[in-house]
């Protein structure tokens, strides 16, 4: 998961309006299962068969795992580069366009509107597609890792109350670490997205 740096050197750019909103880290709330049902069935019924997979991402696909009360919605696409083929249908959905990068595409909703998802695209079979699944995975089979990350996003939540970039670079380190113990772990059991 590349930081704010390695994304712009990437050739990423930011689009859309900015948000000026704290960095808030919750306790785990079950209504995150059900609005990501909510979401996922609405892109899939815009999007069709342009959606090859909608996965529950992040930390609110983590059962018992504190995190910012906004749901990642990951959406792999056949071409994450022909956005004409499936942005206009989920920015039909209420979401703009914030973020592009090679391989990734990031909206969520307007600065007028809630922020209860925000929306990844991705290609299907990509990297960042597996990467962003295994991590989930890995954190759902390790209780004791959430609960070392829950306390990190807390710290870091505080300390950067107000920069989201450098909440996000902050994690990198850790998050790095724990994706080779994930690898480790899904070679060790056969896993696959």
């Amino acid at each position: 998961m590349p930081t704010f740096a390695q994304s712009v050197a990437a050739g990423g750019r930011q689009v859309g309006r900015t948000r000026n909103e704290p960095i808030v880290v919750v306790d785990y709330d079950p209504i995150w299962v059900e609005r990501f049902a909510e979401i996922s069935t609405r892109l899939a019924g815009a999007l069709g068969d342009r959606a090859v997979r909608i996965d529950h991402v992040g930390s609110t696909a983590v059962p018992g795992l504190a995190a910012k009360p906004i749901v990642d919605v990951q959406i792999s696409v056949p071409d994450v580069d022909d956005e004409p083929a499936y942005l206009p249908s989920i920015e039909g959905q209420g979401f703009e366009l914030r973020w592009t990068e090679p391989g990734h595409r990031y909206l969520r909703p307007p600065p007028e509107l809630p922020r209860l998802w925000q929306v990844h695209v991705c290609q299907v079979g990509s990297d960042w597609e597996r990467v962003h699944v295994l991590f989930r995975d890995y954190l759902r089979a390790h209780a004791a890792t959430a609960a070392d990350y829950a306390s990190l996003k807390r710290e870091l939540a505080e300390t950067h109350h107000r920069n989201p970039i450098a909440y996000n670079d902050a994690k990198g380190p850790w998050i790095e670490g724990t994706l080779r113990a994930a690898e480790d772990w899904a070679q060790g059991i056969g896993w696959r997205p």
